[in-house]
């Protein structure tokens, strides 16, 4: 299993299809945006004629309703994976999302379905109350996870609070942290480049997407804007626009300095992997295609 990875923006997906093309074999995505059909804009969802060259897996292949998790992906992503290897030896994964990379590579806890019930009366409640309640919520419930846990990530905060209302008991006790082991090996790289290098193109692939049509697709789908699948860069910001918070400059340039917050993010996680290894773009095929 060839994992590529990287901030957003870092130029990974045609890496991977490049990869994929010169090793026979597909790409499963790891990106937990790109699964949501409707959104293929603001996901930077890969083009028809990248589809075309290779297959792809977990690509805009749920409603934007779903519920969907890194344990479910875990699963689905696993099937597939030995599905592909069996007939072609290898498969390429690809994404940002650093949960279901690591979900993928080590597996994860297996925390229980929540109810469709309990998802909407939280929903409902959040909705109503707001991120401030939300985060008391979860001090109250698990006041060990809610000094771990990142405050700003209200997407991590909320989902742990309906898993603790739906198994009725605390999210760090059934957080065990054992890694699964695989039965194939696993190769991990990382593309890397100067971040200011990174940020130029993030801001320009935010420009691009409102070329692409970003205001019209986020206007499709601000009807349906308390989703959890549209709880993400590019929408909450257009959502922001469109609620009269802020003008359309305002919104862009937010874009813009939101997706380079996340990218930092990104690459603060994955330094804390010691057995990822770091591409620079002009040697990257080659290093990976050498060490298969």
């Amino acid at each position: 299993m060839i994992i590529i990875t990287g901030p957003t923006a870092s130029g990974k997906s045609a890496l991977a299809i490049e990869t994929a093309i010169r090793l026979d074999t597909e790409i499963i995505s790891a990106d937990s945006r790109q699964m949501y059909a409707g959104i293929p804009i603001v996901t930077a969802q890969p083009t028809a004629e990248e589809l075309a060259a290779v297959a792809h897996h977990f690509i805009g292949q749920l409603p934007l309703t779903a519920y969907y998790s890194a344990a479910i992906y875990e699963e689905e992503a696993m099937r597939k994976a030995m599905e592909i290897m069996e007939e072609r030896q290898s498969v390429v994964v690809c994404g940002g999302s650093m949960l279901y990379i690591d979900a993928l590579c080590h597996g994860i806890d297996q925390l229980p379905t929540v109810p469709e019930d309990i998802r909407a009366g939280l929903m409902e409640e959040h909705s109503e109350k707001g991120d401030v309640w939300l985060l008391a919520e979860l001090e109250r419930l698990d006041p060990d996870y809610y000094r771990q846990v990142d405050l700003k990530n209200i997407k991590r905060v909320f989902h742990a609070v309906e898993i603790i209302r739906a198994a009725g008991r605390s999210y760090t006790s059934m957080r065990t942290g054992r890694r699964k082991t695989r039965p194939f090996k696993i190769r991990k790289y990382i593309l890397e480049m100067p971040r200011e290098e990174l940020f130029d193109r993030i801001n320009r692939r935010v420009e691009a997407m409102i070329c692409m049509g970003l205001e019209e697709e986020a206007r499709r789908v601000y009807p349906q804007r308390a989703l959890n699948s549209l709880n993400t860069v590019g929408l909450k910001e257009m959502f922001a626009w469109f609620d009269g918070d802020m003008d359309r400059t305002t919104a862009i340039e937010r874009i813009k300095k939101n997706t380079r917050v996340y990218a930092k993010k990104q690459i603060t996680w994955w330094q804390r992997d010691r057995e990822i290894i770091p591409l620079n773009s002009t040697s990257a095929l080659a290093t990976i295609l050498r060490g298969n």
